[in-house]
C-alpha cells in the first residue's frame, strides 16, 4: 500500500489488536489501549499506529450534548480493540470504567493493562445496571449480519439517568438502542463515533480536519 502511494489505512474488527504488530511506532493512545485502528504511512517508510476510536467516541458524546460527571460510572460490553480505546478515553475523562465480556479471560486481560478498570461477570451485568451512568456496547452484537443481530438485553434494572450507547451503526437503531428508547433512556448511536474516529484519522493523513455534521451523517448513511 505504501508503494502504491497510500497515506495510511483504517483498521476494523477483529484486527485492531493484531495491527499493533504492523506499526514501527505506536502513539500513546495505541500503547495504552493495546490496539490500533489507524495506520499512518510516513514519508521515510515507517508506519505509525494510532487509536482514534476512544477520541471518536468522546467526540461523538460531546457533539450529542452528552455530559457525564467525572465521578460517573461506565460499563462497557466487550473487551476487544474498540473497548480498550473507549475505556482509556473514558478514564481520561475521569469516569470509573467497568467491563464485561462473554469470555472472562479477555475482560481480565483488559483490566490488567488499564489500571482501575473493574470486571463485571457477563452473567450478572444486566442486574447490576442500576449503579451505572453509561452503558456502551463495543461488540458486534446487534450488528446487521453479525453473530447476534437481535441482541436485546434487559434494561429493567437501569437507572433513569443511564445513557445507552452502541458503537454498531448498521442498523442505525440497534435492538439495544430500541430497548433503551422504550425505557425512556437517552441513547447514542454508533455513526457519530464512526465519523469522528475517521475525522481524526483523516487529519493525520492529510493535515485537514473535515467537518462532521448532519449532512455528513446523511451522506454516509445513504451509502449503506
Amino acid at each position: 500500500m505504501q508503494a502504491a502511494g497510500f497515506r495510511g489505512a483504517n483498521v476494523t474488527i477483529p484486527h485492531k489488536e493484531a495491527a499493533c504488530a504492523l506499526a514501527d511506532e505506536l502513539d500513546p493512545s495505541a500503547q495504552r489501549a493495546g490496539a490500533v485502528n489507524t495506520l499512518v504511512f510516513e514519508e521515510d517508510g515507517r508506519i505509525r499506529g494510532l487509536s482514534t476510536d476512544g477520541g471518536g467516541f468522546v467526540a461523538s458524546m460531546d457533539a450529542s450534548g452528552i455530559s457525564l460527571s467525572a465521578s460517573g460510572r461506565a460499563l462497557l460490553l466487550g473487551a476487544g480493540g474498540a473497548a480498550r480505546s473507549v475505556a482509556a478515553a473514558l478514564q481520561d475523562r475521569g469516569l470509573h470504567v467497568s467491563v464485561t465480556n462473554r469470555t472472562q479471560a479477555r475482560a481480565d486481560s483488559l483490566a490488567a493493562v488499564l489500571p482501575g478498570l473493574d470486571v463485571v461477570p457477563w452473567e450478572t451485568w444486566e442486574a447490576d445496571l442500576g449503579g451505572f451512568d453509561l452503558l456502551v456496547n463495543t461488540t458486534s452484537l446487534g450488528m446487521e449480519g453479525g453473530p447476534d443481530p437481535m441482541f436485546r438485553p434487559s434494561l429493567k434494572a437501569a437507572s433513569h439517568k443511564l445513557v445507552v450507547a452502541d458503537i454498531v451503526y448498521v442498523p442505525r437503531l440497534t435492538p439495544l438502542l430500541a430497548e433503551a428508547e422504550r425505557h425512556g433512556l437517552k441513547t447514542l448511536g454508533g455513526l457519530g463515533m464512526l465519523l469522528h474516529q475517521a475525522r481524526l484519522g483523516f487529519r493525520e493523513w492529510f493535515g485537514q480536519d473535515p467537518v462532521v455534521d448532519a449532512q455528513t451523517e446523511a451522506t454516509v448513511m445513504a451509502s449503506f
